[in-house]
């Protein structure tokens, strides 16, 4: 018999498509707010919050039932895509290769963890 965290886990309902939904829009304000807004931190935090920003986005998009290859090059693009957009004089931000970078790792550690917590899931007896 499996528990109720399990199922909800293992099924792809209205909950994990509103994790993917506020994950998203959690990035939309992080990656596009503009420079005044972003407060000020030690040398490499940036990084991190990329790195766990996409892993968010990663894992939360598998969970919500997007197919994993799809969901890689989509969040690759949209990581290419909000680098080049913070360019944009409005947002007073800069791109970055190494924010790129940081996104793609991201992206490599959401599917990753998915993945062996679908392979732990699995196998577990019910």
């Amino acid at each position: 018999m499996t528990t109720r965290s399990t199922r909800l886990l293992a099924e792809h309902g209205a909950l994990a498509r509103g994790a993917f939904a506020v994950a998203t829009l959690v990035s939309l304000a992080v990656l596009f707010a503009p420079a005044s807004d972003v407060p000020s931190a030690p040398p490499g935090v940036d990084k991190v919050v990329h790195v766990l920003l996409f892993a968010v986005l990663a894992a939360s998009g598998r969970w919500a039932g997007v197919r994993r290859g799809v969901l890689a090059v989509l969040l690759v693009g949209y990581a290419a895509v909000s680098e080049l957009l913070q360019s944009l004089p409005v947002l007073n931000r800069s791109t970055s290769v190494a924010d790129l970078v940081a996104d793609v790792a991201g992206v490599v550690l959401g599917l990753l963890v998915w993945d062996v917590a679908a392979r732990y899931r699995a196998a577990r007896p019910t």
